[in-house]
């Protein structure tokens, strides 16, 4: 049987983490979330090879957005891995931290499910 695709949301917010689960499972993708940077490379590790596309925060306690985005690089199974940066970072010199760190696309919180789901078909369709 196939598998659905799978979005990994890394955020520590678990509020912040059901809105996007919603999106998610509506565009038929499966949802994988985890908590902070050290969580999502844990998922990572069991999940890499049907992981098409990574939601991540800027703003949380341990590994920060940036930090996690420096490690997923650096990594030949994680690397490939197009990366939407959800967060409240609107200042242009840290849209342009996070692209040049690896980030494949920018969404600025807050949005509506629309502006989510655009930027979805967008960052996780670029193959």
């Amino acid at each position: 049987m196939f598998d659905k695709p799978k979005i990994l949301s890394v955020d520590d917010s678990s509020i912040m983490r059901r809105m996007l689960r919603n999106t998610v499972e509506a565009l038929n993708y499966k949802f994988l979330e985890a908590a902070d940077g050290e969580e999502a490379l844990q998922v990572l590790m069991r999940e890499y090879d049907s992981v098409k596309l990574i939601l991540l925060d800027w703003n949380m306690p341990g590994m920060n957005g940036i930090d996690f985005l420096k490690e997923l690089r650096k990594n030949n199974h994680f690397k490939g891995i197009p990366v939407l940066m959800v967060t409240t970072q609107g200042e242009k010199n840290n849209i342009v931290r996070a692209i040049q760190t690896g980030a494949t696309n920018y969404l600025l919180k807050p949005f509506t499910e629309e502006e989510l789901e655009k930027k979805i078909r967008q960052t996780a369709l670029k193959e």
